[in-house]
């Protein structure tokens, strides 16, 4: 059966010109034809969404789920089979795991031709709170796919990040930080078996089950008159769901070997975000949680000498290379940025205002 694939592309956000555009990223080619699949972690939101993406969209040989809640396993197969054709199904596998297990993933990753990694603990809060259990999974999970993948000689492998690991303030976003360095230096370490790995970094996903847009619905359903908004100058990075699945499978597509990968999306104020929510609802200002920023950043002006722009994105390319690439330079013609470029959420030159998010956001604030 022929795969669906759209060329990269920009849309506009809504009628309003002065919006900033909204890319799909999507890959110009099939980058998992006839390929085996595993997601860590995907019986997740991203999980979900790259799964069902997979199904509908493209033709992978086989996607394996691997996961440690059998329940959320259990729904997420009930709900493939409420939306897809047996045949679709029959490409499915459910394995029961933990990244924390090294043993177990080299079970699991037999056979494997590309792994994506989206297994994490990634509550600020509770990471603080239990910093050797974040750590377990966020740093030595990462080092055990790492040498999963190598023992079992996976083609590429794909890292999620988070804008928090860019000069990082809080647990979660060190122990981010040290598991993008884990997955850029793995590169080093395949020689002959050839995998390459690279890291994806973007900001906040619109509709996960972490971010405030499904905290805000809740609290509008109970019939909230006020939405509590730590700081009114506070600025975020947003990105969908689909662009965040689009993403990470151009990035597959594109990568040479030790890449991070940062999309061009739009950040906006937190007060615009409610106001896009609710626009008759008050804000009260509940004060900045410990560990938390003002402002989001994911490039700093330290790894800013190492990074190039494309036309939709930007790559920073790995700066201890004992493997054979091309640097971005020459591969895809792109440009280094300027010296002291950073990307931050406050100064990006993309800025979505009420309406804009409610373009933006649509299916998720209906």
């Amino acid at each position: 059966m022929a795969s669906r694939v759209i060329c990269a592309r920009i849309l506009p956000v809504c009628a309003m010109t002065d919006q900033p555009p909204y890319r799909d990223f999507s890959p110009q080619i099939d980058p998992v034809k006839g390929k085996t699949v595993l997601i860590t972690g995907g019986t997740g939101s991203f999980g979900r969404k790259m799964t069902e993406t997979l199904l509908a969209h493209y033709d992978p040989k086989k996607i394996i789920i691997l996961s440690r809640d059998e329940l959320k396993q259990y729904e997420q197969r009930c709900e493939l089979e409420e939306r897809f054709p047996a045949d679709k199904l029959s490409k499915m596998r459910f394995f029961l795991g933990d990244v924390r297990d090294r043993a177990r993933l080299e079970l699991a990753f037999r056979g494997v031709d590309i792994v994506i990694h989206a297994a994490a603990l990634k509550q600020v809060p509770a990471a603080e709170y239990n910093p050797s259990e974040c750590i377990a999974t966020n740093v030595n999970g990462a080092e055990n796919v790492v040498w999963a993948c190598l023992h079992n000689r996976v083609q590429r492998v794909v890292a999620l990040s988070t804008d928090k690991a860019c000069s990082p303030i809080n647990l979660y976003g060190a122990t981010k930080l040290a598991s993008d360095k884990i997955f850029v230096a793995a590169n080093n370490l395949s020689g002959d078996i050839g995998t390459r790995f690279c890291v994806v970094r973007y900001g906040n996903v619109v509709g996960s089950r972490g971010s405030v847009v499904p905290y805000f619905k809740r609290l509008l359903t109970q019939g909230a008159k006020d939405l509590p908004i730590t700081d009114t100058r506070m600025t975020r990075f947003w990105i969908s769901l689909d662009q965040g699945v689009a993403f990470v499978l151009s990035c597959m597509e594109l990568t040479q070997g030790g890449e991070i990968f940062v999309p061009k999306i739009p950040a906006t104020l937190v007060t615009d975000l409610a106001t896009a929510m609710a626009p008759k609802a008050g804000h009260t200002v509940i004060g900045i949680r410990p560990g938390e920023k003002l402002h989001e950043m994911m490039i700093s002006a330290d790894d800013a000498r190492s990074t190039y722009e494309l036309d939709d994105r930007y790559v920073i390319e790995p700066e201890f290379v004992e493997y054979t690439r091309k640097s971005f330079a020459k591969v895809r013609g792109s440009k280094r940025v300027p010296e002291g470029f950073h990307y931050s959420s406050d100064i990006n030159p993309e800025r979505l205002d009420a309406s804009g998010i409610r373009g933006m956001m649509k299916a998720y604030l209906e």
